[in-house]
């Protein structure tokens, strides 16, 4: 061996390399200078030699083979080549011949800043960092790898490039911030890869890349190295639309959720786990489709990569990827661009609350509790059998809150549902004495939790103005709505829970025992006010035998129907943001499953089309009339007309707008008794219109409505408690909708 060569090799680190333990390859491999001179190692197990040349060059320069396990190296006594550049030129023993260019002899990407923001939690272009990054470097195209993973004795990248061994992209650490790092040369996007750990203990895990932009489709659950740079969008005036948008003019703007889950909404083949529509052609079918019902917004389930179908998207595995079972990344970018084009805005469900325990994603990711608490009390959930991030560590937070601006960023969604949050928010959340820790306080409450809640809603704010995120919180927690400024956890929109539950009770109810509970249907306008809400009729509520929508109902079949078609022209008039789960707009008679499509054959069937159709003009009635939306959190945008006559089984209310004209008034009959000649309160002596009746033929009733020509002209009889009343035909089981336009009542001594 050279003289030279032999001292400037660090003997250590060459048994490390070779016994698979190195965390720092680049102290020992790739290009370095010696005095005046320069070495150049590179280590290629199974060769038989290995050559170095000019990147075009032809003359090779034989590397001197050290020991037997493929480590080669050369001395220069003067610097031969710069940098980069030159190439290995490997011969192995089958035969092949392989050039490459030498990936220890780069610059790392990841800065020391990076690792100050990082360790921060303050890092939220992390994702342009981590992850695996096609890129070109000194004119070398190539992948550049990143993962945090700082109690790994060794990380290294693996894939279809390098045979999966461990042993030839060995990564190298930076610094003290627990990231590992390397551009490999030649890898380019659809290459196959995962992080191969080697643990303090000595275990070897595979583990996906938590970054990662695109996975394999299930059962396999390696990355794919993806380029998120290269879709060209087509939405930029929907994105600068967006922008001009503050909370105000959003809580003022109609919002008619279609909640979708994109596998079951319709199966390419039926009966297989494989047999599903991709992106882009479910983007033409769902576009039309929502487009036409009259929505504005479509929410969809499960995007972020998930392993196990039954979870429906709720245990995310990689968080950073559009789950591969309907197609690329930019696939899924096409999806997001096409509702834009259709004026539909995309809404996503987002999962900080919990993650699966697959030996493949985030649990122990480095052999040690790295993104959730050690101690189970605090990082585990007993009744899911998940892990708890740990949120008060800065890296787990940044993990989180990068996240949820790479969709708005990235995919430019423009709103995140986020999935449980009341698990977050409690310590003790589904957990018995003894299984929880109280906060340093003494309290049950997730400080860690409410601080990330309020970070990621504040950052989001300020950096994608008009994006937002909506929780799912499902106890009393105050000011869920109200800006962090005010101590609020700083969400835009808030699920109704209790109304949801309130009211599905009430309807469920043979109509006899609706005056005992009369209070369910009521009781929510106590609360309405208090924060942002979106009345939910969510997937939830329609599995587990839970039944559809059709079936909570009672009576025989007409009964059920009508009481629907009721329960749906309720839930529009009430104040508050509206969102329906797939299949129930047409009364899905089977509960939903994810494994099949709604029973779009039910159309078929004049009862299921009439059903469909009424929701659609209620959702065309809803964006047409701003009385339904405008003054959602204002107590001047609602007042009951008839409220209190429990055993009459009727309700009537009105909604208001922006002005005096257009006003609409509810009339909603929940029990099967038809009322001929009723009087009612009405706000003003005017003209009153039917603009919608659910007992028309055309959406399956009996056309007992008085017709949308018909006016009713309101006389100065008291009733209800008002001044003015009208007499009107009220079918049983149905919802009556009048506009009119309100008249201040003259004074005495105005003619």
């Amino acid at each position: 061996m050279n003289d030279k060569l032999n001292n400037w090799i660090n003997w250590i680190l060459y048994d490390e390399l070779i016994d698979g333990k190195i965390n720092a390859p680049k102290h020992i491999l790739g290009n370095h200078e010696y005095g005046s001179g320069q070495v150049i190692t590179c280590y290629k197990p199974h060769s038989e030699r290995v050559s170095i040349k000019a990147p075009r060059g032809k003359s090779l320069i034989e590397m001197e083979r050290i020991g037997d396990d493929g480590f080669y190296g050369i001395y220069f006594p003067k610097p031969k080549f710069k940098g980069v550049n030159y190439r290995f030129v490997t011969d192995y023993y089958d035969g092949t011949t392989v050039e490459s260019a030498d990936c220890y002899a780069f610059d790392g990407q990841f800065t020391d800043y990076d690792a100050y923001l990082f360790a921060e939690g303050d890092h939220y272009d992390i994702y342009e960092k981590m992850g695996a990054h096609p890129m070109e470097i000194e004119g070398v195209k190539g992948t550049y790898f990143a993962v945090w993973a700082p109690d790994a004795r060794r990380v290294s990248v693996v894939g279809d490039f390098n045979m999966w061994d461990g042993a030839l992209n060995p990564m190298q650490i930076h610094s003290a911030s627990g990231v590992y790092e390397l551009f490999i040369p030649g890898v380019e996007a659809g290459a196959v890869y995962k992080f191969q750990i080697l643990t303090r203990y000595g275990e070897i895990l595979y583990k996906a890349d938590p970054y990662g932009n695109y996975n394999q489709m299930r059962p396999d659950n390696a990355n794919i190295v993806a380029d998120l740079r290269n879709y060209a969008w087509k939405d930029e005036a929907w994105m600068e639309d967006r922008k001009k948008l503050s909370r105000m003019d959003r809580i003022k703007m109609p919002m008619s959720i279609y909640e979708c889950h994109l596998g079951s909404w319709k199966k390419k083949i039926e009966d297989s786990d494989f047999g599903f529509y991709g992106y882009r052609e479910l983007a033409e079918m769902i576009g039309k489709y929502v487009k036409d019902m009259g929505y504005t917004h479509i929410e969809l389930m499960g995007i972020a990569e998930y392993p196990f179908d039954g979870s429906w998207g709720y245990q995310v595995t990689n968080y950073y990827a559009p789950t591969s079972r309907y197609g690329s990344p930019e696939d899924f970018m096409y999806f997001v661009d096409h509702m834009h084009s259709l004026g539909i805005s995309v809404i996503l469900d987002w999962v900080p609350a919990h993650f699966p325990r697959d030996a493949h994603g985030l649990g122990r990711f480095d052999g040690m509790p790295l993104y959730e608490h050690a101690d189970p009390r605090k990082g585990e959930h007993p009744d899911w059998g998940t892990y708890i991030f740990n949120y008060g560590r800065n890296e787990v937070s940044n993990f989180l809150i990068a996240n949820a601006l790479f969709w708005v960023e990235k995919f430019h969604i423009d709103g995140l549902r986020v999935d449980a949050v009341a698990s977050m928010l409690y310590l003790d959340y589904g957990k018995r004495d003894g299984e929880w820790v109280a906060n340093e306080k003494g309290g049950k409450e997730n400080l860690e939790a409410i601080k990330l809640l309020q970070t990621v809603n504040d950052v989001m704010e300020k950096r994608n103005p008009g994006a937002y995120l909506i929780a799912e919180e499902s106890t009393a927690w105050p000011g869920v709505t109200a800006p962090a400024s005010m101590e609020g956890l700083g969400f835009l929109f808030k699920w109704n829970m209790g109304w949801m539950n309130d009211f599905l009770e009430y309807m469920k109810l043979d109509p006899y025992f609706r005056s005992f509970n009369h209070n369910k249907l009521t009781f929510s306008l106590s609360y309405a006010y208090a924060e942002n809400y979106i009345l939910v009729i969510s997937h939830d509520e329609v599995v587990h035998l839970k039944c559809s929508m059709l079936n909570k109902m009672p009576g025989f079949e007409f009964d059920k129907f009508a009481n629907l078609r009721t329960a749906y022209g309720f839930m529009t008039g009430h104040p508050g943001k509206k969102l329906l789960f797939m299949g129930q707009e047409f009364a899905q008679l089977r509960e939903w499953s994810e494994a099949r499509s709604l029973d779009w054959y039910l159309l078929d069937d004049p009862k299921h089309q009439g059903m469909q159709d009424f929701v659609k003009e209620l959702n065309h009635m809803y964006t047409k009339y701003d009385a339904l939306y405008y003054n959602d959190n204002e107590p001047m945008g609602f007042e009951w007309t008839k409220v209190d006559d429990k055993d009459s089984g009727i309700v009537a209310f009105v909604r208001r707008g922006k002005t005096a004209k257009d006003q609409l008034m509810f009339i909603c009959n929940f029990v099967p008794v038809e009322r001929k000649g009723y009087r009612l309160g009405v706000p003003c002596l005017t003209n009153y219109k039917e603009i919608l009746s659910s007992d028309e033929e055309k959406y399956g009733g009996l056309g007992r409505n008085m017709g949308p020509k018909k006016l009713l002209k309101a006389e100065a009889v008291p009733c209800d408690r008002m001044e003015n009343s009208i007499l009107i035909d009220l079918p049983p089981l149905s919802v009556t909708v009048l506009k009119y336009d309100y008249k201040e009542a003259k004074k005495p001594d105005e003619k």
